[in-house]
């Protein structure tokens, strides 16, 4: 079998089941891919691969709520403190104690927390998007940031992250506004970024001021694929990652702020991180905007070992833009973390 194959398997963690994908030679230097909302474990297919190619195991995890592993009832079971013990549990199980982490929106904040509270399982961290905070995606420290001039305080009082509000608020509605036509939503989610949104606010801002992420309307509409982003094969995936479950779990990741916020407080080192740490920035990503906030702020006075680089694309930005994606942690791992890299490559 090539050692670019992706093969399914499975660990279970005690009553948790978490499935996975890998790719790579068994011996090689492993990196472990976390995906964020709502996606699965095949939205790094394109990276799987191309880093087994070069000689690393490559490992992506479906996360709690989503496809294959574990799903629960209650919102306090999406807290990032159990969701960062499912990924400690996951290398405990592949016999590892330090690995290089990528993650990308939600699953970047968890590896940015595994990163400030769990350093010695953490040989480096990369981040698509979402720059560090401690506790991770904390609403109240995002407000903080947002760039008042696109988004004026009496019109937007949460900015960009006014959806985040409306799922505290509303959070029945707005899941069965996203399960009751599941390939529909999927389509309107996965879009690719556009330079025409430069300095004006994120659709994410308007749901409260609409009632819903579709306002009104009790029909999803059906826009065209965007086959930037996915293809008919990758929505049918996702479909069937997201048929039995639906979203509560994914949405579940929302509800969690003061305890995700109190979990940060308890970072190691006042959250500072000195491992080497890469942040891409997606340059038309206005929901996870970074190019003219204030944003990335924390990140550059805790992370002592930074590198940054801006990739032209939307939020999906390892589906959407996969061989900047590639190259740019390529060349990070090869500079920044050279001793990782596979020996025999």
């Amino acid at each position: 079998m090539s050692t670019a194959t992706i093969s399914e398997h499975v660990a279970q963690l005690g009553s948790h089941r978490c499935a996975y994908l890998a790719c790579g030679p068994a011996q090689g230097p492993v990196i472990v891919f976390v995906h964020g909302w709502p996606e699965l474990a095949h939205s790094w297919r394109h990276q799987l691969p191309a880093f087994a190619a070069l000689g690393f195991r490559c490992i992506a995890p479906d996360m709690r709520g989503y496809g294959k592993s574990s799903t629960y009832s209650e919102h306090a079971e999406f807290s990032q403190e159990k969701i960062v013990a499912d990924m400690l549990g996951l290398i405990d199980s592949l016999g590892l104690s330090k690995v290089l982490w990528v993650g990308h929106d939600w699953g970047s904040a968890v590896v940015w927390n595994i990163a400030s509270h769990h350093p010695e399982r953490c040989r480096a961290v990369a981040s698509l998007c979402v720059p560090y905070m401690p506790g991770g995606l904390v609403l109240e420290q995002a407000i903080e940031l947002v760039d008042r001039t696109v988004y004026p305080e009496h019109v937007y009082p949460a900015g960009q992250w006014e959806y985040m509000y409306y799922y505290q608020e509303n959070f029945a509605k707005a899941t069965a506004e996203f399960d009751r036509d599941l390939a529909r939503t999927f389509k309107i989610l996965f879009r690719s970024g556009s330079v025409n949104g430069t300095g004006q606010p994120s659709a994410t801002a308007y749901t409260r001021i609409n009632g819903g992420w579709f306002g009104e309307m009790t029909e999803t509409p059906d826009l065209p694929i965007d086959d930037q982003v996915i293809t008919e094969h990758d929505l049918a995936i996702y479909v069937e990652g997201m048929q039995d479950k639906g979203f509560f779990g994914a949405d579940s990741w929302y509800m969690n702020h003061a305890a995700n916020g109190e979990y940060g407080r308890r970072s190691v080192d006042g959250g500072v991180l000195t491992m080497p740490v890469l942040f891409i920035a997606g340059q038309y990503d206005y929901t996870c905007e970074t190019i003219n906030s204030r944003a990335k702020e924390p990140m550059l006075d805790l992370c002592k070992n930074l590198s940054q680089d801006v990739i032209k694309s939307g939020h999906w930005m390892a589906q959407e833009q996969p061989l900047e994606v590639n190259a740019t942690l390529a060349k990070w791992l090869a500079t920044e973390v050279a001793d990782y890299w596979p020996k025999n490559a």
